[in-house]
């Protein structure tokens, strides 16, 4: 009875534990997505990061001067890209890679210490395999979905800029500000679900990074 107890209290934690090769299809199709169409012998630039990254539809027309990778997997967290560095980004060389998580890692619920850590091993490695590159860490954005989260989202953006300020080589981009009217998220830069992003949407997305592109 007692063993059946403690398997009980277990449950819930055994529920919510993600296997660590969840995405390994997703990322394998991204792969052959993107070795169609990658030239190696240009400067590339990869956007890798959870869904506000893989739904980018238009990324590379709306940077026609660049060659551009989007390696975005959905619902995935930074200790999900953490697995994936080399077939997401080191395999394809690039000059500059822009990063987009953190967005899901608060909603799960996961510490804000351990986000940090695991974004300052993510630097640590690329800048140890590739040096020279840049890396660009994107903020989390606010959503109206995910709005009652603020505080935290905030907090881990206070974070990963300074995170990045003590970092050579690694720029923090601030998306959230720029989607936000005065003290409320724009209400109509999201589809439905009222979390991922309409062209209105990457339309604010552009203005911040067009400079860091190009």
């Amino acid at each position: 009875m007692k063993k059946l107890l403690i398997l009980l209290l277990f449950l819930p934690y055994f529920g919510i534990t993600q296997a660590p090769n969840r995405f390994d299809d997703e990322v394998l199709e991204i792969q052959k997505k993107n070795d169609s169409v990658w030239d190696a012998s240009k400067p590339t630039l990869v956007f890798t990061g959870s869904s506000s990254i893989r739904m980018w539809k238009d990324l590379q027309e709306r940077f026609p001067d660049q060659q551009i990778l989007n390696t975005g997997f959905g619902g995935s967290q930074f200790s999900d890209l953490e697995l994936y560095l080399d077939e997401l980004i080191l395999n394809y060389n690039p000059v500059k890679v822009f990063i987009y998580e953190g967005d899901n890692d608060v909603s799960a619920k996961v510490r804000l210490r351990t986000i940090v850590d695991t974004s300052e091993r993510i630097l640590s490695v690329l800048q140890q395999k590739k040096q020279g590159m840049e890396i660009v860490l994107i903020s989390p954005k606010p959503s109206i979905s995910r709005w009652k989260l603020r505080g935290k989202y905030r907090r881990l953006n206070r974070k990963l800029s300074r995170l990045a300020k003590k970092t050579d080589g690694v720029d923090f981009i601030d998306v959230w500000y720029p989607m936000l009217d005065k003290r409320k998220v724009k209400q109509d830069i999201f589809i439905e679900d009222g979390l991922h992003m309409n062209t209105k949407g990457y339309d604010i997305w552009y203005e911040v990074l067009k400079n860091h592109v190009n």
